[in-house]
């Protein structure tokens, strides 16, 4: 097989991009990568600094939202994007939209649970060849995805904030089109995006974030708010009936 997934198993990024693949009905295997030294493979193959990262044969593409223009562009079974130019912009916004709430998603988790036993068990447990020396160098991680993500109290909050309006505002879309997907009448590139970057949240079975439990009061009481919220019910929804794994999400 050609086609290689090079991903961290935690990234909700990764999980868009597994779904993107599993979409498209493409066989692809799994490694992970560790941090930071992933960044010498990003900067090689692709000149970024970040995963997922996907070998399709010769080409390497470094990025989910080039993955998705990228898979439409060469496998035009099951497009990810309508042919309706309205509709293919109203997708695309939708996509960036969730793009960027995914980043203050893992930024407002990473400052309720960095520094938590489940986290450091989550980012080395499928990490044989380093999980022996988890001791020592969990410190030196978290410090460095503190660092990478402006992970601190304050952005935090105001990541929370951020987060909630673009829930609000994604529902509004949903329910515009008749509350079963975000765009059109099948699924596609939003919905899997948004799916994706929001489901860390609600801490679903067979998901890298099932065993991540909420470590405080604050916690507790975003993720019952989102598993109570339309947007959390749709997510669920769309796990259970449009969510097909080819293969184990731990590589």
């Amino acid at each position: 097989m050609n086609r290689v997934l090079y991903q961290f198993p935690l990234s909700h990024y990764c999980e868009k991009a597994r779904w993107l693949l599993d979409f498209k009905d493409l066989e692809y295997s799994v490694k992970n990568l560790f941090p930071p030294t992933h960044r010498l493979l990003a900067l090689w193959k692709t000149n970024s600094t970040t995963v997922p990262l996907v070998k399709d044969g010769k080409e390497w593409i470094g990025d989910s939202t080039e993955l998705a223009f990228y898979l439409d562009a060469k496998y035009i079974l099951r497009p990810l994007l309508p042919s309706d130019p309205d509709l293919r912009r109203q997708a695309i916004m939708l996509e960036d939209m969730a793009d960027k709430a995914g980043a203050h998603v893992r930024r407002w988790a990473y400052s309720q649970a960095l520094g938590s036993e489940q986290v450091t068990n989550l980012l080395f447990n499928d990490y044989p060849l380093v999980k022996p020396f988890k001791k020592q160098l969990a410190p030196l991680i978290k410090r460095g995805i503190g660092q990478m993500y402006q992970v601190n109290p304050e952005k935090g909050a105001v990541s929370l904030e951020k987060m909630l309006k673009a829930m609000d505002d994604i529902e509004d879309k949903l329910a515009a089109n008749g509350g079963r997907y975000l765009v059109g009448d099948c699924l596609g590139l939003a919905d899997i995006s948004v799916a994706s970057l929001f489901v860390p949240l609600l801490a679903l079975k067979d998901t890298p974030w099932e065993s991540l439990t909420p470590q405080n009061e604050l916690m507790e009481q975003v993720y019952t708010h989102t598993n109570n919220r339309p947007l959390g019910q749709w997510i669920k929804r769309l796990y259970q009936q449009e969510r097909h794994p080819r293969g184990n999400w731990r590589g």
